[in-house]
């Protein structure tokens, strides 16, 4: 890694940088109101991952004895490195989008980290950000990654610079326009090989964490009070160490997290009553324009809910494949059972899909190749920067 010499510039720009990133005047803009459930989370929200995916792991197995295969699912994207499973680069999946397609992905750009000496990498990154249309504030995120990993908003070049210095060497960085709006909704979308139209299967509204200040408390006292974030405070105290004894004016918000990921903190709500035939359009004519795609979840940024149910101003910042979730199950008022049966139909969904285009002559991967793209992507989120 590059080493960081912090100069007292540099020291008055970070701390401007942490001020005018999470202080905002209102929360939540363009997003339906965010209501209160009866309970801050679901009791099974944080349970271990092989606990909680265990009936589904009993599922694959008997779905795997039917179909004659147990990673039949990875052909269900031909279009995707191993169907989008693991070890997929996020620009890859957008490259296979076509020109209709393109017009709704967030412009993006990728380099290897390393590749030439800070300063000509600087210049590279600045004149790819030029080249793709788009200017600062950007997203930094890793290409090839997870569950929002090291993802952060970059506001200028010094910025970008900290951000390389603290990114893996010889790993892609994917450099995206940061889309000026704050709602942020997954839709999941399915297509059966062979016909004309699919459908939304889930929408997911996420709502970004926020504490509110009373004129007395202090940041850290805020977090800890709050019912929902006093149970991710291993997270919000680590990620806002620098600002913990701020005391926020009475009303101010306070956004504890930027990436819309559930395991970052994000806050997830049913969002299927935005669902209408137009947006299902939209969708069915975007979908059918990205090449060996029929099964995963959109993640995009709106203008708000209005113009969303219409199908217009909304921008894609993320396209995930068969490893896809119906996220509203992540929902605080879901009972175990809802999400069972929700989880239970997208995966026999999946093994359909999977057999259909088996059938048209794709092959699925290896559990071999699987296996070895789950150990690359995980040794290299070890090493990525921490997500804002």
């Amino acid at each position: 890694m590059i080493s960081n010499d912090t100069s007292q510039e540099d020291s008055q720009l970070i701390e401007q940088a942490v001020n005018s990133t999470f202080l905002s005047k209102k929360a939540h803009v363009g997003m339906p109101p965010l209501e209160k459930r009866r309970r801050a989370i679901a009791f099974f929200e944080f349970w271990p991952g092989w606990v909680f995916y265990l009936p589904v792991a009993f599922l694959w197995l008997f779905q795997a004895i039917r179909y004659r295969s147990l990673t039949l699912p990875l052909c269900a994207n031909p279009g995707f490195f191993l169907g989008g499973m693991v070890g997929e680069a996020k620009s890859d999946n957008f490259k296979q989008a076509g020109s209709y397609a393109k017009e709704y992905i967030a412009p993006w750009c990728t380099f290897i980290n390393g590749s030439q000496c800070l300063p000509e990498l600087l210049e590279h990154a600045n004149e790819l950000i030029s080249q793709n249309g788009f200017t600062y504030p950007i997203i930094a995120k890793p290409d090839l990654g997870c569950r929002g990993q090291g993802v952060q908003i970059v506001r200028n070049e010094y910025e970008l610079k900290q951000y390389l210095l603290s990114f893996p060497d010889s790993a892609k960085v994917l450099l995206q326009q940061l889309i000026p709006w704050e709602a942020e909704a997954g839709v999941f979308y399915i297509r059966i090989p062979g016909e004309s139209y699919g459908r939304i299967f889930s929408l997911t509204l996420k709502y970004q964490p926020y504490v509110f200040g009373n004129g007395k408390d202090s940041l850290r006292t805020l977090i800890e009070k709050d019912s929902r974030a006093s149970q991710l405070s291993h997270l919000y105290l680590k990620r806002h160490q620098k600002v913990l004894d701020m005391v926020l004016a009475s009303g101010q918000p306070f956004r504890l997290a930027f990436a819309g990921s559930h395991s970052r903190g994000a806050i997830f709500r049913i969002g299927n009553h935005l669902i209408t035939e137009r947006l299902t359009k939209k969708f069915d004519k975007l979908c059918s324009d990205i090449d060996g795609f029929y099964y995963g979840r959109f993640d995009v940024r709106f203008a708000d809910e209005a113009s969303f149910r219409n199908g217009e101003n909304f921008k894609v910042v993320e396209i995930n494949g068969v490893s896809s979730e119906a996220a509203h199950i992540w929902d605080a008022n879901s009972t175990l059972g809802e999400v069972y049966k929700t989880l239970f139909a997208q995966y026999n969904m999946l093994f359909r899909i999977g057999a259909k285009n088996r059938d048209r002559g794709f092959q699925p991967g290896s559990l071999v190749q699987l296996a070895q793209a789950w150990m690359v992507e995980r040794k290299l989120g070890k090493q990525y920067p921490d997500t804002e």
